[in-house]
């Protein structure tokens, strides 16, 4: 599957918004906060966008932040539409519950990226069976732990106290600090999801 293997700080600069794709350096040494063109373009855009481009930008936004490529977000799109809940919330839903993004809010890493390592290497267990599948998709009552072994990985302890020191872990998580490990305890409200943008437009996209 063909993944983005280049440097981040442009897709930021491209939907013109941090998508936060570097962890603690978004909030430190963020280019967009020195260079807000869009690359490839020594000037800022000043044209209007139209009505097309707003909705492809928006859904661009969201595909970049969740690092998925457009097969499988076209296939949660349509999953979305054929559920009883509103659609847009029910996609932000289904990317809130994969397994890196939960691992990534639980704090056990500050990226997206490196959340996805974790569990591609085999540190990541679901109710005491590990998980190495960045998209799985956890259910309420799912326990989701780190491997022992890696408690004392500076860039996992780093996390921890980064997420300690940003109160950053949401309200439908349960974390154990004595099993080191969280449990999803309910689906998120729409209030509760860690994507800012307007779900009704990506709705509009798909709906042409």
């Amino acid at each position: 599957m063909a993944r983005y293997i280049g440097p981040v700080c442009k897709l930021c600069r491209r939907e013109h918004t941090k998508l936060f794709l570097k962890g603690e350096k978004c909030y430190t040494k963020c280019v967009l906060d020195k260079r807000e063109t869009v690359p490839g373009m020594a000037k800022p855009q000043r044209s209007k966008p139209s009505e097309y481009m707003i909705r492809l930008r928006e859904k661009q936004k969201l595909r970049r932040m969740v690092s998925i490529t457009e097969r499988p977000f076209q296939h949660l799109v349509a999953r979305a539409s054929k559920s009883t809940g509103k659609t847009g919330e029910e996609l932000l839903k289904y990317m809130e519950v994969r397994l890196d993004n939960l691992v990534r809010r639980l704090g056990y890493a500050a990226s997206l990226k490196t959340a996805r390592q974790l569990v591609l290497h085999g540190h990541i267990k679901v109710d005491g069976r590990t998980v190495n599948i960045p998209s799985f998709e956890v259910t309420p009552g799912s326990v989701i732990a780190l491997d022992p072994a890696m408690k004392e990985n500076t860039n996992v302890k780093f996390s921890l106290e980064h997420a300690v020191r940003k109160s950053s872990r949401p309200a439908f998580m349960e974390w154990n600090e004595g099993a080191f490990s969280g449990k999803l305890v309910r689906w998120p409200a729409r209030e509760e999801m860690a994507f800012p943008v307007t779900e009704q437009l990506i709705v509009e996209y798909y709906s042409k």
